[in-house]
């Protein structure tokens, strides 16, 4: 009996060394192949990025348009490159854009622009009036820009229409369906699960929670969201028909009007554009093709015209070392970008710790004599952002003037980081305000109840024993709407203080309602009209300083990634290319409209404020 066991256990230990010595072969294998490649890929320099003389630089711009990248792993990033895979949602600092067209615009070897905006995502307005700014001091340079391709989104037509020539495609679109805010609601959905919402908040315009106590937007949210709307879509028209040289009454905002002009062009999308004036010239990708070598030459395979992508002349133009003089006197940046949540985050959203860290690490420069903060933000955890806030106050008290640079959105818990600064800078279509507070949860006994599942016992208190599968006590939710009052009361008084207020002018401008930076410039929640640039000068200028460098403070990686990822960099020559396919077809519509009900409440579920207090604007964002 004794000698089956020990047959059994030397069949098993034969197994698992032979796969023990497997593994470790790989590994070996690996190790020493991922050791050449680094060996190759330092003492090789055939892969480096040369600019062609005489050559167009070809904006083949890819992605969301942001003031920073959301944060990759590296070993995601190592793992993505080997494999030639890209990010699901592939991003574009705002500042490589606009420095490249800058870089190039002086650039000898460059003749001409060329804009293909066709794989452009998401782009705020203030976004694309910084790029397409860009556009036009290039232009002064005397240097031709072309703008085409198969069809155009609003957004990418934005830049399009600041080109020399606008192509497109003869089978190619335009349409301008101007700017609208449209939600999911789920009152009706919760209720027939049994699922009870419980809602507190302080503000007439406050709208974030709306969809899950109404089925359909308030008045006062169609209204305040009608305001803001339609002074960005004004601006559009205005800088659209400027470029173009029409009129503002070129722009077809009924579908009748619409429909008219389509019959007279067939029903061609693309002779509609021609005819309204959009484009100058419907062209093939063939005849593009053979016109740009007209313009530039062929390229060396003589197959295309002669030109370097963006990123190839991104990588060419930059300093991959970059060096910070020591000796000068500092304006240092911080971005808060994304959504505000308690504790330590990644970059691509704002940490209450994180970003007051990066705010301390400024204060504790003995270099940097004046901060801005780049706000990119919606709000959030009304807890993170007074973390912030206090750091703020500390740089002020440290004798450091803070300037406030808002980009796209700088909404609630955006602006109520934004209040304490010396100055606050917006763009004329900046979003901001939306000054109020909520707090939601939601709980489940009914449902459960339903399903024969119930909680009950005792406590000390009646606090004891709260949770999502017990009915809430009317006199708890008293407490909370009386945190959620406190919390607006704080928001107020901070933006009176701060803006030389009275908390009762403030109040009348408040209540969650948002405003364009224009507006709020009226109303005196804001300072001057401008854009980073001018921040940085402001911010200079309150520091007494005459000469200075800009630096962003950042999170700093580790020695560690940094390595891998500059081994990465030299080395993606020796990567094969095409390993796996990762073009992806754009989802049916149903399938968007799934994932846009996921991620509205991904956005609420993501939130961690330690109370549940939060001033967020879910409704900033546009269709």
């Amino acid at each position: 009996m004794s000698e089956k066991p020990s047959i059994i256990k030397k069949v098993f230990r034969f197994l698992w060394n032979a796969i023990n010595t497997t593994r470790k072969l790989l590994l070996n294998v690996i190790f020493f192949l991922f050791l050449g490649i680094i060996f190759v890929a330092l003492t090789d320099d055939s892969d480096k990025v040369v600019v062609p003389e005489s050559a167009a630089l070809f904006l083949n711009l890819k992605g969301d348009v942001v003031e920073q990248k959301t944060a990759i792993e590296t070993s995601e990033l190592i793992m993505n490159e080997m494999f030639d895979q890209e990010n699901e949602k592939p991003e574009i600092l705002i500042t490589d854009i606009t420095d490249v067209i800058s870089k190039a615009k002086d650039d000898d070897r460059i003749t001409a622009l060329v804009l293909y905006p066709q794989k452009l995502q998401r782009v705020g307005l203030h976004h694309l009036q910084l790029i397409s700014q860009a556009i036009v001091d290039f232009k002064e340079s005397g240097k031709e820009v072309i703008a085409y391709g198969d069809y155009f989104t609003q957004d990418q037509y934005y830049l399009a229409a600041h080109a020399d020539h606008v192509w497109i495609n003869p089978e190619g679109a335009v349409v301008l369906e101007g700017y609208g805010r449209f939600r999911t609601y789920f009152k009706s959905a919760l209720d027939k699960l049994n699922i009870s919402q419980h809602i507190f908040k302080v503000g007439t315009y406050k709208s974030a929670v709306e969809p899950y106590i109404r089925d359909d937007m308030s008045e006062p949210a169609k209204e305040a969201n009608r305001a803001w709307l339609a002074q960005l879509w004004e601006s559009y028209k205005v800088d659209v028909a400027k470029q173009r040289n029409f009129e503002l009454v070129n722009f077809d905002e009924t579908a009748e009007v619409l429909l008219e002009k389509l019959n007279k062009a067939e029903g061609s999308f693309a002779q509609y554009a021609l005819d309204n004036g959009y484009v100058d010239k419907l062209a093939t990708r063939e005849d593009i093709r053979l016109a740009m070598i007209d313009k530039v030459g062929k390229s060396s395979k003589g197959q295309s015209y002669k030109h370097i992508t963006f990123k190839n002349y991104l990588k060419a133009t930059s300093n991959p070392f970059p060096y910070v003089n020591p000796m000068t006197d500092k304006v240092a940046v911080v971005v808060a970008k994304g959504t505000i949540l308690d504790g330590y985050q990644k970059e691509g959203k704002i940490g209450g710790d994180s970003t007051a860290k990066l705010l301390r690490k400024a204060r504790m420069n003995d270099k940097v004599k004046a901060v801005v903060l780049r706000v990119d933000s919606p709000g959030g955890s009304a807890y993170a952002s007074e973390i912030i806030r206090q750091e703020i106050e500390l740089l002020k008290q440290a004798g450091k003037p803070v300037i406030a640079s808002m980009a796209n959105y700088a909404a609630s818990g955006g602006y109520w980081i934004s209040a304490p600064a010396n100055e606050i800078w917006a763009s004329p279509n900046t979003i901001t305000g939306s000054i109020g507070i909520f707090g939601m949860f939601m709980t489940f006994e009914k449902a459960l109840d339903k399903m024969g599942i119930h909680t009950d016992g005792v406590g000390t208190t009646e606090l004891a024993g709260l949770g999502v599968s017990r009915e809430l006590n009317p006199d708890i939710g008293n407490i909370i709407q009386a945190s959620i009052n406190r919390g607006y009361k704080n928001f107020i008084t901070l933006v009176a203080e701060n803006r030389n207020m009275t908390p009762e002018a403030v109040d009348k401008i408040a209540q969650g309602r948002v405003w364009t930076g224009a507006k709020a410039q009226e109303l005196g929640l804001v300072d001057k009209l401008g854009n980073l640039d001018g921040a940085i000068a402001a911010a200079a200028d309150r520091a007494g300083l005459d000469v200075y460098d800009t630096i962003y403070i950042k999170k700093e990686l580790s020695e560690k990634d940094m390595l891998l990822r500059e081994i990465l960099e030299n080395s993606k020559a020796f990567i094969p290319d095409g390993l796996i396919n990762s073009q992806v077809n754009d989802s049916p519509a149903l399938t968007k409209l799934i994932k846009r009900v996921i991620n509205e409440f991904e956005a609420v579920q993501e939130l961690n404020d330690p109370q549940g207090i939060y001033s967020f604007c879910l409704s900033c964002e546009m269709n």
